[in-house]
């Protein structure tokens, strides 16, 4: 049998586990897991999202403000003109909405006009539908649910920029431009009796003016999102002066988006014929290096070889 001494050394991690200040973390040292990795990314998302938001707020607001102003004057309650913005959460929507209501028109010519207006959501889902692809039921219908005219130019260039987009930052715009179109509309409900003629004010012309600065600045990359941009807006703007008020823009949209898969192949397809072109050169070159390399391996063979 072995005699162990009584005096025997401990082992060196337990003594290091033991020793005070000896580097091992006790459980009131240890930070909890995924505090601050976790939310410096959560708010750097909040603050890009926000800061995104800011521009189509500030057109949001004055628009939304006239809205509000007149709902009060035409007699309407101010909890269903915030009941509208919170729910519907259409511009032209509600204003067209708006105006039935005040001339006594009947619900379902109500719901039917809203419905038509609305129709051109369809193309802004079909077009933003490939990059959620990957998220959930609840939060597609939840991002749908807020999507606008605006928000899909500022996420179409967004997503154009960077493919992967953290959902804290898309949910957060979101949020934010709903949030500014409903205070917009509580605004002008409460200021009814201060301000009696919005158009005076000039107040309808902030989002168009914010929608076209939005559509040049990150739709427009090329020469071809501008002629689709042309078709589209003279296309809305002619069948508008003809008499099809609620129909111009789903109309001049739909056109549009055709023309645009129209002279897409086009582009593509010279694309493919320069690539081909490209592959041949290459692997003539190839060739030729081969060729090259054997016929040196010959010569070096044979001057190489016996009795030469």
């Amino acid at each position: 049998m072995r005699s162990v001494a009584p005096d025997a050394p401990a082992p060196a991690d337990h003594a290091a586990a033991g020793a005070p200040g000896a580097g091992a973390a006790r459980p009131a040292d240890r930070a909890p897991a995924g505090t601050a990795p976790a939310t410096r990314p959560a708010r750097a998302a909040w603050a890009a999202g926000f800061g995104q938001a800011v521009p189509v707020m500030l057109g949001y607001v004055p628009v939304a403000f006239a809205f509000g102003v007149l709902g009060h004057t035409a007699g309407l309650p101010w909890w269903a003109m915030v009941a509208m913005s919170a729910f519907v959460y259409g511009g032209s929507s509600q204003f067209a909405a708006l105006q039935l209501l005040a001339v006594g028109a009947a619900p379902y010519a109500i719901v039917l006009t809203t419905f038509v207006v609305n129709l051109r959501h369809l193309l802004l889902s079909a077009a933003i539908a490939p990059r959620l692809a990957g998220w959930r039921r609840r939060e597609q219908a939840f991002f749908a649910y807020e999507l606008t005219d605006e928000a899909f130019a500022v996420h179409s260039a967004q997503y154009a920029e960077r493919a992967q987009r953290p959902k804290a930052e898309v949910f957060t715009f979101n949020t934010a431009v709903h949030a500014s179109w409903v205070a917009g509309t509580l605004a002008g409900v409460l200021a009814g009796d201060l301000v009696t003629d919005v158009e005076a004010l000039g107040l309808d012309y902030a989002l168009p003016a914010m929608f076209m600065a939005l559509l040049a600045a990150g739709i427009i990359a090329d020469r071809r999102g501008l002629a689709v941009a042309v078709v589209a807006g003279g296309g809305a703007v002619g069948l508008t002066l003809l008499g099809l008020q609620y129909w111009a823009v789903l109309v001049a949209a739909a056109v549009a988006a055709t023309f645009g898969l129209a002279i897409a192949p086009r582009e593509g397809h010279g694309e493919t014929e320069a690539g081909d072109t490209d592959d041949r050169s290459t692997q003539d070159r190839s060739t030729q290096d081969r060729s090259t390399q054997e016929r040196s391996a010959e010569d070096r063979s044979t001057e190489g070889a016996p009795g030469r």
